[in-house]
């Protein structure tokens, strides 16, 4: 499951289009530099430190331009969780469950490890802070799981599952000791923390702890 900030740093690199707003040229422009700059304020300062002033003048925009379109800080950081689900990101296939929830846990844990401040952490925060951060991470949630449920299909074609299953109940058993250990905890970062917690998945789902009624 790609990372927030590996998916936030790519939607800035190209055209932005959103669900909400599908605009071009200058418009797409000031927009990806708009939300680089809330990123990068973020990570340098944190939520106390990221203002609308202060997101215009690193932009290189005017005020009332950033004003006029985002409002506030809250629905800035909306903007860039919502630009992360604007991507054609979709989970590996690797021909097995354990493996596939493996390599998913990968990206997980390369986005969470690493020593210091980073993107993803720093945005799961912002939800805390903001109402509007909080709404718009959950939506980018929702789009992940979504895209993540063909592992789950594609696990019960190749016969791995003992019959239909909760896909999400599946999915969150596999990533939640990742969060758990290095977000919550914050424990020294194990590199073999993503097969362990995706085996311990796989075999509880082929166990049946994740069917549904048929």
């Amino acid at each position: 499951m790609d990372s927030l900030a590996q998916a936030s740093e790519d939607s800035g690199r190209q055209e932005p289009v959103t669900r909400r707003r599908r605009t071009g040229g200058r418009s797409a422009r000031v927009r990806a530099q708009v939300l680089q700059s809330v990123s990068a304020l973020l990570l340098e300062a944190g939520y106390d430190g990221l203002t609308v002033d202060a997101v215009a003048e690193r932009a290189g925009v005017h005020r009332t331009t950033v004003y006029r379109r985002w409002r506030d800080v809250g629905h800035l950081l909306a903007d860039v969780l919502d630009s992360a689900s604007d991507d054609t990101w979709s989970p590996p296939d690797t021909g097995s469950l354990e493996d596939d929830l493996t390599a998913l846990n990968q990206e997980v844990y390369e986005a969470l490890a690493g020593g210091g401040p980073n993107l993803t952490t720093a945005l799961i925060a912002a939800g805390f802070r903001s109402t509007e951060a909080a709404t718009a991470l959950s939506r980018f949630w929702e789009d992940r799981y979504a895209r993540c449920a063909v592992v789950v299909t594609r696990a019960a074609d190749r016969g791995e599952l003992p019959g239909p299953v909760d896909s999400r109940a599946l999915l969150v058993a596999a990533t939640a000791p990742l969060y758990h250990e290095l977000l919550l905890l914050r424990a020294v970062a194990d590199p073999t923390l993503p097969h362990r917690a995706a085996r311990a998945a796989a075999a509880a789902a082929g166990a049946g702890a994740f069917s549904t009624p048929q």
